[in-house]
């Protein structure tokens, strides 16, 4: 049985406001393309504000990428309860302040809510954590994020697959994360596999 409408898979999206929003931008705007993939997703308002310094899309242009948006403080939302079916999150980037409320289950607004529910529920949470260098406390939260079931994939350019661009670079690092969330795409190098 799939996790959505008939056929479809409902993957989270989630964006917040750490360098990187292009992140999860192409995520959804890949995902966009993936036969029976219904996006969810959550924009936290400082992700709104950073992308004013990072692309050249509105935050109309944004919020018209997902099949669904929520708004970042709807606690009662669909992706609050476990009963609602999803693959699984992807949060892209993960600022450290949403590493920490996932990390110890501080779930009062929508993102981290949905991460806590997708963690109780065994499904994949896979965290795009944008922040270097680090002190003890972000490795902390890390392993604590890591031992509630997360994966921690920090978006680390893979040069074997010799970017020829920012877009190839972004487009490989969103590739492995949604490997995580199983969605295997054509674009993504892989290791010996040209």
């Amino acid at each position: 049985m799939s996790a959505g409408g008939v056929g479809r898979q409902r993957l989270i999206v989630a964006i917040t406001g750490a360098s990187g929003v292009i992140y999860g931008i192409r995520a959804l705007q890949i995902l966009r393309e993936v036969p029976g993939i219904e996006t969810h997703a959550i924009i936290s308002p400082s992700a709104f504000r950073t992308a004013q310094d990072e692309v050249d899309m509105s935050a109309e242009e944004m919020k018209a990428l997902p099949d669904v948006l929520y708004g970042h403080r709807d606690i009662g939302a669909a992706l609050s309860s476990g009963s609602y079916l999803t693959t699984g999150m992807l949060v892209a980037p993960c600022t450290v302040k949403t590493l920490s409320n996932i990390a110890t289950c501080n779930a009062g607004e929508l993102i981290p809510r949905a991460a806590d529910v997708c963690l109780k529920e065994r499904r994949r949470l896979v965290l795009m954590f944008r922040e270097t260098p680090l002190h003890a406390g972000h490795i902390a939260l890390m392993e604590q994020a890591t031992r509630n079931g997360a994966i921690v994939m920090p978006p680390v350019p893979a040069f074997y697959s010799k970017p020829g661009s920012l877009e190839e670079m972004v487009d490989q690092s969103v590739g492995r994360a949604l490997d995580l969330l199983g969605v295997h795409l054509p674009h993504v190098r892989r290791w010996t596999e040209g």
